[in-house]
C-alpha cells in the first residue's frame, strides 16, 4: 500500500497531543500521528522512547494524562473489542496447548463457535501451525510462540492490530514469514501498528515514525526518510580496516571533509557523506596521503539504521564510548594472534535418536569475530555449549585456548567469557549484586572489582541505579549488564549467544564497538545473532542448517557465492503480485518490502521477462525493475531454503 496522500480515507487512529506522566516523569510528550486503513505503521525508537506506553494507551490498557486519542471513532477503552494487541512479553499460557490458548482468547472476545473454528483453521494454516494444535505452548520455539500469540490476537478478527516488538528473538526465516503474513493481513484491510528493534524489517512498513524521549521527531515513508537525511552511503573495502577507520574518523572532525559518519563492519567500512561523487574523491585523497590502499569504493542506499542513528546523534543522545579498564596486556595482533583459539573437527551431538550437531568443522583465531548463524533449532546454542564445556560432545575433536584435553578445567574456564541466550542474571538480585557475584565466579581480584563494576554501570547508563532489582530492567538493559558481567575478567575467548536481542540500534552500535575493541586486543569472539545487519560486523561467518555448517566465509564472500540476482519490482498491486508469483516460483523467492517486491531469480536475463509477463496476464502493471545487492538476510534465507530443498549452492 502506498502512503496516504490525495483522496485518502479517514484515519482509523488519530492521536493529537498524547501525553503520559508518571508522577514528575513525562514518558510521552504531546505526540501527534494518524494511521490509515490497511496501513502498516512503524513506531521506531530506542529503549525508553515511550513506545510501549503509547501502545498501552492505544490498546485501552492505560489512560493518557492528556491529549485526544480516537480509535475507530471511539476512545481506546471503548474500541478494545475491535483491537488485537500483542504485547512485548509473551501473552500465552505455556502449560496450555495451541488449541487451548486459541479457545481461551476466543472466549475473552466472545467469538461465536462457528466463526472461531473457521478463523482457527485459517490462521493456524497461515502460520504453519495447523498440524500441531495439541502441542503445549511451552514446547514451541520462540518463532512459533510469536506466531501463536499473533493467532490469539487475530482470532477475534480485529480491525486494528497492535504489535509491540513481535519478532524479538525470532530467527530471520520466521521473521520474514511473519512479515509476509502482516502484508497479507494489511491487504485484506487490517490496520497494523508495529514497534520493532530490527530496522531492516521496519523498512517493510508503509510509513515510519521515529520516536525519542517521548517525542516523535519525524514521520514518513522509507524513501522520504532517506531523502530527508540528505546523506549517501559509501561502502569501502580495504585490507587495512583498523588504520583506515582511524584516519577517516579523524577526517570526519573536519566539517569540510564531507564525512558525516564512519562505521566499521567485518570486511568493510561504511562512510556516510553529503555528496557521493564529490566526497568519494576526497576519501580517496585522504587515504592516499596515508598510503592506505582501497580495494573498492561503491555507493549504496542509506539504510533506515543510518537514518535512525544520525537523527539520534543530532539530538545528542549517543552514549559516550567508555574504554574498558584493561589490566592484563592484550594479545598483540603481531604476536600469536593467528593461533587457533576455538577449533572443532567432526563435532557431533546426539540426544537420543536426534542428531542436533552433525560433523561440524570450525576454526576461529585470536582477534577474530566469527558469526554462527542459523534458524531456531539449527544447533547453534548446542554447538556453543559444547565448545565452552557446558555439554559433552557425542564425538569429534575440540581445541580451546590451545588445549584439546580437560576443557572443563578451572584454569581454562577463567580464560573464557560466556553470555547465554537466556539472561545470565538473577532477577531477584540487584544490578550490583549480580556484578559482584560474577566477579567472584570469574575470579576477579578483590582490589580491582570496583573498577570493573563501575565500568559496567557507566557503560550501561546505570550509575546511581545499581541497587535496582535486575528483574525490573527492560530486556535491552539486562542484555547490556549481562554482557558487562561476561567480560569483566578480560577473557581471551568470548562466547556471545544472541547478545543484542531486544537491544535498540544505538545501544547495539555501542555493543559492537566494545566487541570490536576486545577483538582488536586479541580476544577470539564467537557470536550468534538473528539480526543479520549486525552480522556484517563479523570477520567471518558460518551458516548452520539442521545441525550442519553449510557455508562459511566473510560477509562479502558469502554474498558473492549466491547464485542468481535479487530483483526489486515496483508494481501497481503489490500483494496480488506477491500471491501470484508465489504460485509460479518457490515461496521463499518472493517477499514484500513496503510498496516493492523483492524476487530472487537464478537466471534474471531469462526469468525476468517471464515474471513481468505473468504479472501482465493478470493485469498487474510493472512500473520498474532493477537489480539490487543481496543482503545477508537474503543470503541466509536462500541458503536455508536451498539446503532444505536439496538445491546445491556454492560454499567458500
Amino acid at each position: 500500500m502506498n502512503s496516504p496522500e490525495i483522496n485518502s480515507p479517514a484515519p482509523v487512529i488519530q492521536v493529537v497531543g498524547l501525553t503520559k506522566n508518571y508522577g514528575n516523569f513525562t514518558a510521552v510528550h504531546g505526540i501527534d500521528f494518524e494511521v490509515y486503513p490497511g496501513e502498516i505503521f512503524g513506531l521506531i525508537g530506542p529503549d525508553g522512547a515511550g513506545k510501549t506506553t503509547t501502545f498501552h494507551i492505544l490498546g485501552g490498557v492505560m489512560e493518557a494524562s492528556g491529549g485526544a486519542i480516537d480509535i475507530l471513532g471511539k476512545p481506546p477503552r471503548n474500541a478494545r473489542l475491535s483491537l488485537g494487541y500483542l504485547t512485548q512479553q509473551f501473552s500465552l499460557y505455556l502449560d496450555l496447548s495451541i488449541d487451548e490458548n486459541l479457545t481461551y482468547s476466543a472466549g475473552l472476545h466472545q467469538v461465536p463457535e462457528l466463526e472461531f473454528n473457521q478463523r482457527r483453521s485459517k490462521y493456524l494454516q497461515l502460520m504453519g501451525l495447523n498440524s500441531i494444535g495439541d502441542r503445549l505452548a511451552g514446547q514451541l520455539s520462540g518463532g512459533m510462540k510469536q506466531k501463536l500469540a499473533l493467532c490469539c490476537a487475530l482470532v477475534s478478527q480485529p480491525q486494528i492490530l497492535l504489535l509491540d516488538e513481535p519478532t524479538t528473538g525470532v530467527d530471520p526465516v520466521s521473521r520474514r514469514e511473519f512479515w509476509d503474513v502482516l502484508a497479507a493481513l494489511a491487504d485484506e484491510g487490517m490496520t497494523i501498528v508495529v514497534a520493532t528493534p530490527y530496522l531492516d524489517e521496519a523498512e517493510r512498513c508503509n510509513r515510519i515514525a521515529l520516536m525519542y524521549e517521548g517525542k516523535i521527531s519525524e514521520i514518513g515513508t522509507l524513501k522520504q526518510l532517506r531523502s530527508n537525511l540528505g546523506l549517501q552511503r559509501l561502502e569501502l573495502r580495504t585490507k587495512e580496516l583498523v588504520e583506515t577507520e582511524k584516519i577517516l574518523l579523524a577526517a570526519a572532525q573536519d566539517k569540510t571533509s564531507g564525512i558525516a559518519d564512519v562505521q566499521t563492519f567485518g570486511d568493510r567500512i561504511d562512510v556516510l557523506v553529503r555528496d557521493a561523487t564529490r566526497d568519494s574523491v576526497k576519501v580517496r585523497e585522504i587515504l592516499n596521503k596515508q598510503h592506505l590502499t582501497i580495494t573498492s569504493l561503491e555507493t549504496s542506499d542509506v539504510t533506515l539504521e543510518n537514518v535512525f542513528v544520525t537523527r539520534l546523534r543530532q539530538q545528542g543522545s549517543e552514549p559516550a564510548f567508555i574504554e574498558f579498564p584493561r589490566l592484563k596486556p592484550g594479545r598483540s595482533a603481531s604476536v600469536g594472534a593467528s593461533d587457533v583459539a576455538i577449533g572443532a573437527r567432526n563435532l557431533r551431538k546426539v540426544f537420543g535418536s536426534f542428531q542436533a550437531v552433525k560433523n561440524v568443522d570450525l576454526e576461529i583465531r585470536y582477534g577474530e569475530i566469527y558469526g554462527l548463524l542459523g534458524a531456531n533449532g539449527a544447533g547453534k546454542t548446542t554447538t556453543i555449549k559444547i565448545l565452552c564445556g557446558l555439554l559433552e560432545a557425542s564425538s569429534g575433536e575440540m581445541l580451546l585456548g590451545g588445549r584439546s584435553q580437560n576443557l572443563r578445567d578451572a584454569s581454562i574456564r577463567q580464560r573464557i567469557g560466556y553470555m547465554s541466550q537466556k539472561f545470565t542474571l538473577y532477577d531477584d538480585l540487584s544490578v550490583v549484586e549480580n556484578l559482584e557475584f560474577y566477579c567472584g565466579v570469574y575470579g576477579v581480584p578483590q582490589k580491582i572489582r570496583r573498577t570493573k563494576i563501575d565500568w559496567v554501570l557507566e557503560t550501561c547508563g546505570l550509575t546511581g541505579q545499581e541497587k535496582m532489582l535486575t528483574g525490573k530492567l527492560p530486556g535491552g538493559w539486562k542484555q547490556r549488564v549481562a554482557f558487562g558481567a561476561s567480560v569483566m575478567h578480560e577473557p581471551e575467548i568470548l562466547f556471545l549467544d544472541e547478545p543484542t536481542s531486544g537491544v535498540d540500534p544505538l545501544a547495539r552500535r555501542q555493543f559492537w564497538r566494545l566487541i570490536n575493541d576486545f577483538a582488536r586486543q586479541g580476544t577470539a569472539v564467537l557470536v550468534t545473532t538473528h539480526y543479520l545487519e549486525e552480522a556484517e560486523q563479523c570477520n567471518r561467518m558460518g551458516f548452520m542448517v539442521a545441525g550442519e555448517v553449510v557455508l562459511q566465509g566473510s560477509p562479502s564472500e558469502v554474498k558473492a557465492s549466491q547464485p542468481g540476482q535479487l530483483i526489486e519490482l515496483k508494481v501497481d498491486r503489490t500483494q496480488q503480485a506477491s500471491n501470484l508469483l508465489k504460485h509460479h516460483l518457490e515461496v521463499w523467492r518472493v517477499s514484500i518490502f513496503g510498496d516493492r517486491l523483492h524476487v530472487v531469480l537464478d537466471d534474471p536475463d531469462h526469468d525476468l521477462p517471464s515474471v513481468v509477463d505473468i504479472l501482465a496476464q493478470s493485469k498487474i502493471q510493472t512500473y520498474s525493475t532493477r537489480p539490487i545487492p543481496f543482503s545477508l538476510e537474503d543470503v541466509f534465507i536462500s541458503v536455508v531454503q536451498r539446503t532444505e530443498s536439496g538445491t546445491s549452492h556454492s560454499a567458500t
